[in-house]
């Protein structure tokens, strides 16, 4: 039986993925931005381990999240998977002149994966969209460009892979992997989304948990369990190395060595 904490998992992915791995007999904590989503959490994943609260768009609610982790022990693995999706039709700041999008999508992954008592597999939800993010990433809080949800969007999720990469080289003893789970019918992809939500649980559960082969490799992109090439900037160790100092400087924690 493993340990696993699934951020955003009060409904969508987040919580069918939950609901697998409870049903696999594994013990998951799982998290609301608040203590009525927690709730919704618990009650919708029954026999989850518990649940944890905090709003992934502050520091405070990240620090919150990773304090009520790291109280329970140390997790096997940590599933990367709130999100904000791209048709925020407007820039939405928290502190430090942060957009919502880049808080919740990529500061939140980071500070999380600085914080909490490292485990052995980190798990971060990337999206197809990522593909069509183009460099050099020099304006990820959108300070000199006109805003587009779709465009921070896809940046948000070129960014999760570059973190679980920059990861996996940084962290040796851990297995750190980025995945695409699919266009499914969630609030963030609707419900004319045409891929098989079943099939949009399965990659994340097997990264977690499986001792198969192919899910312990790290530094890897998948799609449903299978290796798929990423965005070529997300290889790139530049790209990687700048995003960390970037996020460092926001989140004021470094990743340690």
């Amino acid at each position: 039986m493993a340990r696993i904490f699934i951020t955003g998992s009060s409904d969508g992915l987040g919580l069918w993925t939950a609901q697998r791995l409870i049903k696999e007999k594994h013990a998951v904590l799982v998290h609301g931005r608040n203590e009525k989503r927690s709730r919704d959490a618990l009650a919708q994943a029954p026999g989850a381990l518990g649940a944890v609260s905090g709003d992934l768009s502050t520091m405070a609610g990240m620090r919150a999240v990773a304090d009520g982790v790291n109280r329970l022990g140390r997790f096997d693995a940590v599933i990367h998977n709130a999100g904000i999706g791209y048709q925020e039709g407007r820039r939405v700041e928290t502190e430090k002149g942060v957009p919502n999008v880049f808080a919740v999508n990529v500061l939140a992954p980071y500070l999380l994966t600085a914080l909490i008592e490292r485990p052995r597999r980190l798990i971060y939800l990337s999206s197809g969209m990522h593909h069509g993010a183009r460099g050099p990433l020099e304006d990820l809080l959108w300070v000199r460009r006109s805003w587009s949800g779709a465009g921070a969007y896809a940046e948000s999720k070129l960014c999760d892979v570059l973190l679980a990469f920059a990861v996996a080289r940084h962290w040796g003893n851990v297995l750190s992997n980025a995945l695409e789970p699919g266009w499914v019918a969630t609030k963030m992809g609707g419900p004319r989304a045409p891929d098989d939500p079943v099939k949009g649980t399965v990659t994340q559960a097997w990264l977690a948990t499986s001792e198969e082969k192919l899910a312990l490799s790290t530094g890897e992109y998948f799609y449903h369990q299978k290796l798929r090439e990423p965005n070529p900037i997300a290889r790139d160790v530049g790209a990687q190395e700048a995003l960390l100092a970037e996020c460092e400087r926001l989140a004021g924690v470094p990743l340690a060595a």
